[in-house]
């Protein structure tokens, strides 16, 4: 019988020793990675848009058509990754939640709707065209970034806006539009939310830009034609 005795020693120890060493294993295993929330810009409501402001009929029948490029974006910010800042000259990124899209490309369909929302032009279309134009606009998104630098934490959008004679080629109007929106919550939801207040916000001050542009330009062009008419 006290043959027995290590065996049975051994057996107990066995039966100690091996869930710690399964417990071990365990941890030692790699943990799967979490897939990253996605998410993207819609321009959500930032308040009631303003009414199309009435022009002549004159104006009217000969509003201009205008071609909107595709939307560029300056260094570090044209990926889809979400950028925060803790401090001035540091971009960082969240770890686990990304842009569904690049922002400039987010913001393409957008402009083209708020503009042809905005009623002062006689269409708006996207590149690629084949369609004429005869002012273009092209943007380049500067800064889309959550600011925790503050409190509460924010999101800043800054955009460059330039307006063409697409024939003469010729700047007519150039504008940086910068907004600011404060997030709910120091997170990336929280971030995303205020990006489309953001947005919804730029969009509005887009519209006005190029409608205050296009007056001028349409005005300019009426007066010419009238000036060769009475040459004749």
């Amino acid at each position: 019988m006290n043959a027995f005795l290590p065996m049975r020693a051994f057996v107990l120890a066995i039966a100690v020793v091996l869930p710690s060493l399964m417990t071990a294993c365990s941890a030692l295993k790699p943990k799967p990675v979490a897939p990253p929330a996605f998410f993207a810009l819609d321009a959500a409501p930032a308040g009631a848009a303003p009414a199309p402001r009435a022009v002549s009929n004159s104006l009217a029948a000969a509003a201009p058509t205008l071609l909107i490029t595709a939307p560029q974006a300056g260094a570090g910010f044209d990926s889809q990754r979400i950028i925060y800042v803790r401090q001035a000259h540091q971009l960082e990124y969240f770890a686990h939640s990304e842009w569904v899209d690049t922002p400039a490309r987010m913001l393409a369909p957008l402009m083209v709707s708020a503009l042809d929302r905005a009623g002062r032009f006689r269409a708006v279309v996207a590149t690629p065209t084949a369609a004429s134009a005869d002012l273009r606009l092209d943007t380049e998104i500067l800064r889309l970034q959550h600011e925790f630098d503050v409190v509460p934490s924010r999101v800043r959008l800054t955009l460059r806006a330039t307006l063409t004679d697409n024939a003469t080629r010729q700047v007519l109007a150039q504008v940086d539009l910068d907004t600011r929106a404060d997030a709910a919550s120091p997170d990336a939801y929280g971030g995303v939310v205020a990006a489309n207040h953001a947005t919804a916000t730029l969009l509005q001050a887009l519209a006005v830009f190029c409608g205050q542009a296009a007056e001028q330009w349409q005005a300019r062009e009426s007066g010419a034609t009238q000036r060769g008419v009475g040459r004749l």
